[in-house]
């Protein structure tokens, strides 16, 4: 299907290596955004899920008319085990697009969670499930379903790209896509941070550990550094 507005188009190939997505999953959202210059992250969605567990996968994007689920229902029927649907609605608030069997839906394809630049309903059902939900938040009206709408386009999220294939990485803290190009250095870079930060802890607990660096900024800020 090619026709504007109605375009669906293939995942990039190769995807991201099992391995490296697999990787996020032991880092949490906060780190990976520091290896990111803090530049990069969706703004405004929060966790709708039980307990804000952790959700990592590649992203299925789907951009979709405000209000209307038509090509969101296309993209659960295409998208797969280790996915996750990345839905700009346009930050509408009326119309939920995404509901209690939409995730049912999904969730049997093994698809790994829905992030929605928009609203969702049934969230008491959402709150009670481990299937993973980053939304605006909750509206009792429903979608229309006449589309346009577009799947594996780059879409905006919260004010973040996100590119079909990218690894989507959610948490308690929030969500973010890591671009596939640079998901590889972009792991090994959050690695050695946690590795930082572990020492930091131990530091910490043995009352060793010291903060130079604040003196040091207040000096340069006011005039007083050597």
């Amino acid at each position: 299907m090619s026709s504007i507005g109605f375009r669906i188009l293939p995942l990039p190939q190769p995807p991201v290596a099992d391995d490296i997505v697999a990787g996020f999953a032991e880092i949490g959202s906060a780190q990976v955004s520091d290896c990111m210059g803090r530049l990069y992250g969706v703004r405004g969605l929060r966790a709708m899920h039980a307990g804000a567990s952790r959700i990592v996968g590649r992203a299925v994007t789907v951009k979709t008319r405000p209000g209307d689920n038509l090509m969101i229902h296309k993209a659960i029927s295409l998208a797969g085990p280790g996915d996750v649907l990345v839905v700009d609605g346009g930050g509408q608030t009326a119309n939920a697009l995404v509901g209690e069997l939409m995730a049912m839906d999904a969730e049997s394809r093994g698809i790994v969670a829905f992030v929605i630049d928009g609203m969702i309903r049934d969230l008491d059902v959402f709150q009670q499930g481990k299937f993973g939900c980053f939304a605006l938040g909750a509206a009792h009206m429903g979608p229309y379903k006449d589309g346009p709408g577009e799947i594996n386009v780059p879409v905006s999220i919260g004010g973040q790209v996100v590119c079909a294939g990218d690894v989507i990485l959610g948490d308690a803290d929030g969500v973010l896509a890591i671009p596939a190009a640079q998901a590889a250095d972009v792991l090994a870079a959050a690695r050695k941070k946690e590795a930082d930060e572990q020492v930091t802890k131990e530091k910490l607990r043995s009352g060793t550990y010291t903060k130079p660096w604040v003196d040091r900024a207040i000096a340069e800020k006011t005039g007083g550094a050597k």
